[in-house]
């Protein structure tokens, strides 16, 4: 990896961390600072999914989080702090339950449902991670990125110059950097660029972030509108994640998505994330909203 990119994405990684470092203000209110390294305009999904997630889990004692349902109200502005509010839901024996709310200048971003549970990991039964090559033979996001023709060049000028705080490996490239795939399925390696710690709750959390990339771009390939470089554009209007058992960012996780439906300027896909031992990690869904293509 050129040195340059891997100290971009390794800052990117200090932000999202800063961010997900919450300040507790009282009892169920937390306070977190904003992801200044990635100035985009908005607030990216996938933080607030973690950060939601992150929230919920300082409130509940011992359990690992099981699943995270969230609807996104709003667009952040992005730049300004945010505030998180939990409310407990239930307490069982095993299972707890949290109602989470995202909130920019009092305005709610985010609203979500966040359960753990303490139920361990056997008995087991789930479907294999599909063939894939090794992550090292598959090319670099920045990759694609940098091979766009000289008059496509600035659609991934920002993916180089201001990476996501993931390592993504992806067989073909996403729409949005000119790639076409065949079908409606794609499956592509991710991870953390370092190590992040021992703490469970955020190999968790980072997971829940990198889970929001490229879901709405297999919906790109599957909706019956031209798209491209530029002219692609929708919104995501909820999402959902199931883990399955424990995470290891740090460590290649394989991401196989796939467009579901797309009708009615909505469009549904889901995903599958399996580690690297092939065990099945977490299972994404995800709605977008499609909004018409961008005038070529």
């Amino acid at each position: 990896m050129d040195p340059s990119l891997e100290k971009a994405l390794l800052a990117g990684l200090d932000a999202l961390s800063s961010a997900l470092d919450l300040r507790q203000l009282e009892p169920g209110r937390f306070h977190a600072d904003p992801d200044m390294d990635r100035p985009i305009g908005h607030v990216y999904g996938g933080q607030l999914l973690a950060q939601a997630l992150v929230a919920a889990g300082r409130t509940v004692d011992g359990k690992p989080p099981s699943s995270l349902h969230a609807l996104f109200v709003r667009a952040g502005r992005g730049g300004l702090p945010l505030e998180l509010e939990v409310e407990p839901v239930r307490d069982g024996r095993s299972m707890s339950t949290r109602r989470v709310t995202v909130l920019e200048s009092g305005a709610p971003l985010l609203t979500a449902l966040v359960s753990f549970h303490d139920g361990g990991t056997t008995p087991e039964m789930a479907i294999p991670a599909p063939p894939a090559p090794p992550p090292e033979e598959v090319p670099l996001l920045q990759d694609w990125a940098g091979a766009l023709p000289a008059h496509l060049a600035e659609h991934g000028r920002h993916w180089i110059e201001t990476p996501p705080p993931i390592e993504f490996r992806l067989p073909t490239a996403p729409s949005f950097l000119g790639g076409s795939i065949s079908g409606t399925t794609r499956a592509h390696w991710m991870r953390a660029p370092r190590e992040v710690g021992p703490e469970s709750l955020l190999h968790c959390a980072l997971l829940a972030y990198a889970s929001d990339f490229f879901l709405m771009d297999m919906v790109f390939h599957a909706a019956p509108d031209p798209g491209g470089p530029g002219r692609a554009n929708g919104l995501s209007l909820d999402h959902a994640i199931w883990f399955h058992r424990p995470v290891q960012i740090d460590r290649w996780h394989l991401y196989s998505q796939e467009a579901v439906a797309a009708t009615g300027r909505r469009g549904l896909a889901r995903g599958t994330i399996h580690d690297s031992d092939g065990q099945l990690a977490a299972t994404v869904m995800q709605e977008i909203l499609l909004l018409p293509p961008a005038a070529p």
